[in-house]
């Protein structure tokens, strides 16, 4: 369900198109001139605009300009019975997202606000993923991280497509956010897709968009992630978790520059940047057999590697310093302060999870320890160095009087928790690394008593 703002001096259009948008499950409102229009979108911003070209005192295309400066992203679509080419190029420019002749259309309408809608969601989830990266500040001042900067800063405004690698969470996202934010796309969406958490027989329908009755449960038509990327960025994250009719498709998509809905026969133009992020290497599964030759050669146009942090390890007192700071902004929380022992073992630390682990223990310090001083003694259980013998079954002999079941059970236990560890406490990244799925994944973990 959207939220509609219908500006038109008629009461009667008012009521006919909020009928119209109400059976499709948007809720609306209505304003009778620029005024009133203003006042609701103060009241409650909408997520589209339908307004009219003709309306008492200020006129529609003044105040798509007042709208358009004061709510950029919530698209506008122009409606007018009597406009002339030169209304709608100037509506056009001023940046309306769509322009419809009267008498009005329904399906045309529906398509338009359709659209707006979704690149208004699209818009919303950028502003919300630069705000959570922390608007693509890429934190440490040492050589790896200066390298790094200083390619985004060259290949940013270019169109190539760049592969980004290294270790889950070491900030591959954060990259691709930074590249988005420099490029000429930066006002358009940044769309991000999770390839690893897409079920395969979903694949293709939430990447390309699917008609309304194209399968079962197809009871809307849905654009997939490279329409809602138009003019903007797409990030393709665990890329090499794609299937292999998925990366023939993506292929395609990429070589033409067009996509097709499912159930569609209509190819659809898209202008987007493709990003794609990795912790796999390309070439071993290429040689396995897993992954495309051809797609490999499309994507890895330009490469960024972001190194491990235990080979950084000059930047950790910075991005303690940082990630801190954050959560005193954001969350009140007044900062802890680092003896020098406790800043010697978090700097001497492995960091199999890497910077997202880095991330989890400075909030864990910072809700304990409020305004505290911190020694190594309060980093007590908050760092867990995996033992090199943890996946052996019973290693130290401690449960080997124990039941067969029992001693099974202590094994897959050392198995999940260690993958837990390195995967910083992400289970969908554990369920990859142990080749399984997120659901089995969690039924283990309950049966075993396992706590994320």
């Amino acid at each position: 369900m959207a939220r509609i703002l219908i500006v038109d001096d008629e009461a009667n259009i008012r009521r006919m198109l909020a009928g119209l948008l109400d059976a499709e499950g948007h809720a609306t409102v209505g304003a009778g001139d620029a005024g009133e229009a203003v006042w609701a979108m103060e009241a409650d911003e909408p997520d589209a605009v339908l307004l009219d070209l003709a309306l008492p005192g200020i006129d529609g295309l003044t105040l798509l300009e007042r709208l358009r400066g004061r709510w950029p992203d919530v698209p506008v679509v122009m409606m007018s019975g009597r406009a002339t080419l030169s209304d709608a190029v100037r509506a056009t420019k001023i940046g309306a997202f769509h322009f419809l002749e009267k008498p009005l259309s329904p399906e045309a309408l529906l398509i338009a606000l359709e659209g707006a809608v979704e690149l208004k969601r699209a818009r919303d989830l950028t502003r919300t993923l630069t705000a959570d990266r922390g608007g693509g500040i890429l934190v440490g001042s040492g050589e790896a991280m200066r390298r790094i900067r200083e390619t985004i800063a060259q290949i940013a405004r270019t169109d190539a497509r760049v592969l980004i690698t290294g270790e889950s969470g070491t900030g591959k996202e954060l990259v691709a956010t930074a590249l988005h934010m420099a490029s000429n796309r930066e006002a358009a969406a940044f769309v991000r897709v999770n390839c690893a958490a897409i079920p395969r027989d979903l694949v293709e329908s939430e990447m390309f968009g699917h008609e309304r009755g194209s399968f079962t449960g197809a009871i809307e038509r849905r654009r997939g992630r490279f329409e809602l990327a138009h003019q903007g960025t797409l990030l393709l994250d665990e890329v090499a978790d794609l299937g292999p009719e998925a990366q023939a498709k993506l292929l395609r998509a990429i070589e033409t520059g067009a996509i097709e809905r499912i159930g569609s026969e209509r190819p659809i133009s898209v202008n987007v940047r493709v990003l794609s992020a990795t912790n796999r290497d390309l070439q071993a599964e290429i040689k396995a057999g897993h992954f495309r030759e051809d797609l490999f050669y499309r994507l890895n146009v330009l490469r960024i590697h972001l190194p491990p942090l235990r080979e950084r390890r000059e930047d950790i007192p910075e991005l303690i310093g940082h990630f801190l700071a954050r959560l005193h902004e954001r969350e009140g929380l007044a900062r802890p302060g680092l003896r020098d022992d406790a800043l010697d073992r978090l700097c001497e630390y492995a960091w199999p999870g890497n910077v997202r682990e880095l991330a989890n223990v400075c909030e864990r310090l910072a809700i304990l320890n409020p305004g505290r001083s911190i020694g190594v003694g309060d980093l007590s259980g908050l760092l867990v160095e995996p033992r090199p013998g943890a996946a052996q079954p019973v290693a130290d002999g401690a449960s080997d009087h124990l039941p067969l079941q029992e001693q099974l059970d202590v094994y897959e236990r050392s198995i999940i928790l260690r993958s837990l560890v390195e995967a910083a406490g992400s289970v969908s990244e554990a369920a990859r690394r142990l080749n399984t799925d997120r659901p089995n994944l969690y039924r283990r973990m309950k049966r075993l008593g396992i706590d994320r």
